[in-house]
């Protein structure tokens, strides 16, 4: 059979876009369809906007923090719609950029929501209005193709409680058309943490609410401890072990309004804005996967193998959407992966996906990589080295703020199989750190590197005293 396309991506963010570009350069005929936006989440809803706005909130404890070495400085105020529209002009730069590198490499470009006919059929029905919409008058159009990859990412996902329209979630965040003086945070993991941190650092008074004793589930324990004092010491108001139950207005006649969230308490915490982090959906509900005989979990996660195949021969499924490792880089190299495997004329590039880095951009932020504590010590008995200290700008600044950092090491081999830091340049750090955890370098390796001095950095490789042993535990 003759198809239009060897390749059509359903999902024009950064995985889908690597994928059509990679398998392009290989030679064969790419489509991509995008309902929304260019770049996907990470560049319009996401990861970029987010570091932008984290990067804006710092100003005001930088400004402080200057007091202590000497300056004068004057508190100022934050203008939010002038940081919303410096954010929108980048935005829509980096969405030109998406769309020019797609061209670039010859995939045809499709403006409007996809959803599968069969196996080999793909419908494209209208979408958002932008330089690759359907024509004027077009309904929809029907195109071919023998493999289809499935790239359209995940959406906020919010519980069914009384009154959870008046919430918002990352995706309004972002577009706000004013700051919320008072904001209650519901959610503990990245987006709930990051966002806690960029409101109160740009004013606000933020309530954060999660369901368990500390925050971030499932990074390092250590971590997440030190997490909640640093917290604590920007001021946000932490409400552990609870969970909201119903929104509620206020009677604005008092002068109050907003809303009052009710917690399974029976406290309650008053608030202009409520914001839901609470988790994300796998983006599905509008492919209509049963036609292309796609299997889905009872959550909606596409069921891929080891290669990314779905239960259909020749549909494939990276990034949020399969609900594995809903990381940016990781969407991006199984693309790339995919990509070589199917058109590529060599051996595919290999990634190590075990050891994917990760970030918390709060402030002090939060990075990782490889195996924490608990689950180092599933496989074997681990050697832990813990330094906790204040850095060096602080000890002028007099701001309360510690640098915390960690190195798991397999005690029988002495590698290097967990790194953790929460401290200034944190994330900056740790992306080196990756290469030393993935290429298995050991605590001598480590020990016979030379810091440079003064850093937080060099305390990695200065860490000689084991803090303790932790004995090998049962799964």
């Amino acid at each position: 059979m003759t198809y239009d396309f060897d390749l059509f991506v359903i999902g024009g963010g950064s995985g889908g876009v690597r994928c059509a570009r990679i398998a392009a350069s290989h030679g064969a005929r790419v489509a991509v369809a995008e309902n929304r936006h260019w770049g996907g989440t990470c560049v319009n809803l996401g990861c970029v906007p987010k570091k932008l706005m984290v990067q804006a909130s710092e100003y005001a404890d930088l400004a402080a923090d200057s007091l202590g070495f000497g300056w004068d400085v004057a508190p100022g105020t934050h203008d939010w719609a002038a940081l919303i529209a410096a954010k929108d002009r980048e935005i829509a730069r980096l969405n030109g950029i998406y769309v020019s590198l797609l061209e670039k490499s010859g995939v045809t470009l499709f403006t409007g929501t996809a959803r599968f006919e069969d196996a080999h059929t793909v419908i494209i029905g209208p979408g958002a209005l932008g330089p690759h919409a359907l024509d004027q008058g077009a309904s929809e159009r029907r195109v071919t193709a023998e493999r289809i990859v499935i790239a359209t990412g995940s959406s906020p996902d919010l519980p069914e409680i009384e009154g959870i329209g008046h919430a918002i979630s990352s995706d309004q965040a972002f577009h706000l058309p004013s700051r919320p003086q008072r904001v209650c945070m519901v959610g503990g993991g990245y987006i709930g943490i990051e966002f806690a941190g960029i409101f109160q650092g740009l004013g606000s008074s933020v309530d954060l609410v999660y369901r368990q004793d500390l925050p971030l589930r499932g990074f390092d324990q250590d971590m997440r401890a030190a997490m909640r004092d640093a917290i604590a010491a920007r001021g946000i108001r932490q409400h552990p072990n609870r969970s909201p139950v119903a929104i509620r207005p206020l009677d604005a006649g008092d002068g109050a309004g907003g809303y009052a969230v009710l917690l399974d308490d029976g406290s309650r915490i008053a608030a202009d804005c409520v914001f839901f982090a609470t988790g994300r959906r796998p983006n599905v509900r509008s492919l209509e996967l049963r036609r292309a005989g796609v299997e889905t979990t009872a959550h909606g996660r596409i069921v891929v193998d080891q290669a990314g195949e779905t239960s259909a021969s020749g549909i494939y499924a990276i990034g949020d959407v399969t609900n594995r490792q809903n990381l940016t880089p990781v969407a991006i190299a199984e693309g790339h992966n995919l990509a070589d495997r199917l058109f590529g004329t060599g051996s595919p590039r290999h990634w190590s996906l075990e050891t994917t880095p990760k970030a918390v951009f709060f402030s002090p932020p939060l990075a990782s990589v490889g195996q924490t504590e608990a689950e180092a010590a599933v496989e074997g008995a681990v050697d832990i080295y813990l330094a906790r200290f204040t850095p060096m700008r602080h000890t002028l600044s007099g701001r309360s703020r510690k640098t915390v950092m960690k190195l798991v090491v397999d005690q029988g081999t002495q590698r290097v199989v967990g790194a953790h830091m929460i401290g200034d340049d944190a994330p900056e750090m740790m992306q080196g750190l990756a290469i030393a955890v993935t290429a298995g370098l050991t605590k001598a390796d480590f020990d016979r590197t030379v810091g440079i001095h003064p850093t937080s950095a060099e305390e990695f490789v200065t860490m000689r005293t084991r803090t303790r042993v932790t004995e090998r535990q049962d799964d």
